[in-house]
């Protein structure tokens, strides 16, 4: 079991930013898909979680081939690149997953409570209504390069490892 916790400053800063922090871990878990496949069909498994201070990277399963599927990963987070495409896809998936969240009154409910107790929290409202005022490709560009250049990190491997 290993788990990375990649932690940027940046995310919090503004409601644009998270915004483009969601679209970035939903594009490189889209680009993912396929090559990540064969390790998902020889039981390793692997999550990208956008939590709300950092990118966290869950992977578990067998320890000889668990570093590989460690390093994929990373080496598509260092490569990140996207078309418009894809863009324009995980955008609108976006769109849909905050307006199902803003009309659930329990989901509702429970962001604001979380706006009320914790200081420089973004609203869903405030997120939904940046997505829908427009991202362009050339922000998420250069968030993930401000993103990349600005991370702290937090590890934890458990199991059969050496040092």
């Amino acid at each position: 079991y290993v788990r990375f916790h990649l932690i940027s400053p940046l995310i919090q800063q503004s409601a644009e930013n998270i915004v483009l922090f969601d679209t970035f871990v939903n594009i490189l878990s889209h680009n993912l898909g396929e090559p990540a496949y064969e390790a998902d069909v020889a039981q390793l498994e692997y999550k990208l979680v956008a939590g709300e201070h950092g990118l966290v990277i869950r992977v578990k399963g067998f320890n000889h081939k668990l570093p590989l599927l460690f390093q994929l990963i990373i080496d598509y987070l260092s490569d990140f690149s996207f078309t418009p495409a894809v863009f324009e896809m995980i955008t609108e998936q976006l769109k849909k997953t905050y307006f199902n969240i803003l009309i659930k009154p329990e989901t509702l409910a429970k962001d604001v409570r979380l706006l009320i107790l914790e200081h420089g929290r973004w609203s869903m409202i405030d997120k939904y209504q940046t997505l829908m005022n427009g991202l362009s490709i050339e922000s998420l560009s250069a968030f993930v390069k401000a993103f990349k250049s600005q991370l702290f990190v937090e590890g934890l491997v458990q199991g059969n490892f050496t040092s």
